[in-house]
């Protein structure tokens, strides 16, 4: 059997393009955030937003899935 060529570290495709979806999201919510005109409420927003993100950092992908889709309905309702 030949083999892998990649570092035993390294993401697979699912994982990376998991991620690649996480961090886009990360920087949709921080530029949604900015929109918010008090600056008390931008803190706010900004610590929590941040709070999720570490908390979720271990899910599982079933449970971020249903965490991702439930955050990106939050946006549409700023």
């Amino acid at each position: 059997m030949a083999s892998s060529r990649l570092p035993p570290g390294a993401l697979t495709l699912k994982q990376f393009m998991r991620r690649q979806q996480v961090l886009l999201l990360y920087r949709k919510i921080f530029r949604a955030i900015r929109q918010v005109p008090s600056e008390a409420d931008r803190k706010y927003l900004q610590d929590w937003a941040r709070e999720e993100f570490k908390r979720n950092k271990s899910a599982t992908e079933e449970a971020r899935h249903c965490t991702v889709t439930h955050t990106a309905g939050w946006k549409r309702r700023l």
